[in-house]
């Protein structure tokens, strides 16, 4: 990204792209893996905490409270969704940000239903991993509120790098926001709900509105 000789604002990162171009039933059998695999280490995540004699739920990733978790979560992703587009419309306006191309999949009858899956899996991997374990387990080390908050917002603002320094702030506000929700409700479902009806906006989104709409960068 620095080191090319394109200034930040004229690369692209492509989120989701084909996997098999011109094969679509490959395309989506590899798409399909895709989610899976993604997932395991959020399944290694349930197994050391069953290690530890807990659960999801201690994270609050259950469905106990599906109803308050689906409310608190479309507010949440009506809030940061609005904000979080702003924010990188100014960061691409200021050279600083990549121009994201959140979806390249061709139009086949799966693209929508894989974006969504994408969507709800990058945010159950981010939220359960960076957000409740991460925070559950430094409270067990006794680190403080601050310190955890910050190592939790820096670690997702880390490996959204890739988006260039809008990326990276924009995400650290997110999560330090997020970590101030999940220790006031003790829930990572409602920021789960958030995360996926953001990516889903985003990634459906700019499916239709990339090239047709004079505001948003392509």
């Amino acid at each position: 990204m620095l080191t090319s000789s394109k200034p930040i604002s004229g690369q692209t990162a492509v989120i989701v792209g084909s996997r098999a171009p011109g094969r679509p039933w490959l395309d989506l059998a590899w798409q399909l893996f895709a989610v899976v695999t993604a997932l395991v280490p959020v399944a290694l995540v349930g197994h050391f905490l069953v290690r530890g004699q807990e659960s999801f739920r201690s994270i609050g990733f259950d469905l106990r409270d599906r109803l308050r978790d689906l409310g608190r979560g479309t507010g949440i992703a009506a809030v940061i969704g609005g904000a979080g587009l702003l924010f990188y419309l100014g960061a691409h306006a200021t050279g600083t940000n990549l121009t994201v191309d959140p979806s390249q999949l061709p139009d086949y009858w799966w693209r929508i239903p894989i974006l969504v899956l994408v969507s709800a899996q990058n945010a159950i991997l981010e939220e359960v991993i960076v957000l409740g374990y991460l925070n559950h387990r430094l409270d067990q080390l006794g680190w403080s509120v601050r310190q955890a908050t910050a190592t939790s917002a820096l670690v997702r603002g880390s490996y959204h790098l890739y988006q260039g320094l809008g990326g990276f702030f924009g995400n650290v506000i997110m999560g330090v926001i997020f970590t101030y929700l999940y220790r006031r409700w003790g829930r990572i479902m409602p920021l789960v709900v958030a995360h996926t009806l953001i990516d889903i906006g985003a990634l459906i989104g700019a499916t239709y509105l990339l090239g047709k709409v004079s505001w948003l960068p392509g």
